[in-house]
């Protein structure tokens, strides 16, 4: 079912998106070579405790931890490990869910690990912006294929890299999955419309090697079975997500991170009128 949020479901959201944003700012000085993926994990749910908010992916559907850590040719949904070690040149993507007093966002950063390739840079830098260039689709009156259309022009056409087709963006709250779907490819003027007070992810995943497929993969764990996605080809990926909501103004993103030059436009102020 698809809700259409209050103000103050859409004030709880933005304090949720704005704890969320700030553990993302701080993993950057600790993401470098030399740590363990499972020091995301411990560091993000030392932040959330320290701040009272939750990481809600724990416990969904059988996942065991606060975040989910994936590196290089690893998609999405790859586990925190201890013997998952960064080196110069990884791209780790980090994905979280946060819960603050009932409210939930998500969102996912690539962080490139010391120095990377031109080529790597350009995998981040294209996927981030496929990511606003959805995000700015979204908008009262526009039609969820009009997200899409733009993401896998812009990957597949003009950069030639691959948009992953299985992993979609979602509606989120009261719960983190919640509808409608949010393909990162399709057809302009087709799909659901968009209406103000609709809250969604938009979260492209963009492959290197230029294949949109995916596959499945198994955590080499004897204690976990846990199933992750990785490209095909063992070329490297990235992505980007923001939690926003669709608003008269345009697309308000809940989980924007400092600083903000050049994205005030996506800056929402829906508890403004608060003490």
């Amino acid at each position: 079912m698809i809700t259409i949020k209050s103000k103050r479901e859409l004030q709880g959201m933005q304090r949720s998106g704005r704890l969320l944003a700030s553990m993302f700012e701080g993993l950057r000085d600790v993401i470098k070579p030399g740590i363990s993926t499972w020091e995301i994990e411990e560091f993000a749910q030392d932040f959330m405790k320290k701040h009272g908010g939750r990481l809600s992916e724990q416990g969904f559907e059988g996942y065991k931890y606060g975040t989910c850590v994936s590196v290089n040719d690893e998609i999405a949904h790859a586990i925190p490990r201890k013997d998952k070690i960064l080196k110069e040149g990884d791209l780790v993507k980090v994905d979280v869910t946060c819960n603050l007093d009932g409210y939930e966002t998500d969102s996912c950063t690539t962080y490139a690990v010391g120095k990377i390739s031109e080529e790597d840079q350009k995998l981040m830098d294209v996927t981030k912006k496929a990511m606003y260039m959805g995000i700015d689709q979204a908008v009262v009156g526009n039609r969820i294929g009009d997200i899409g259309s733009v993401i896998q022009k812009y990957v597949e056409e003009d950069n030639g890299f691959g948009d992953v087709r299985e992993l979609v963006g979602h509606g989120i709250q009261p719960t983190i999955h919640e509808d409608p779907e949010v393909p990162h490819f399709g057809k302009a003027g087709h799909g659901l419309r968009l209406r103000e007070g609709m809250t969604i992810t938009v979260e492209p995943m963009v492959e290197a090697g230029g294949d949109w497929r995916i596959k499945q993969t198994t955590v080499n764990d004897p204690n976990d079975d846990w199933v992750y996605y990785a490209t095909p080809d063992g070329s490297k990926s990235a992505q980007f997500e923001h939690t926003f909501a669709i608003t008269e103004d345009g697309p308000k993103i809940l989980t924007l991170q400092k600083p903000y030059d050049g994205l005030e436009k996506y800056i929402p102020h829906f508890d403004e009128d608060e003490d």
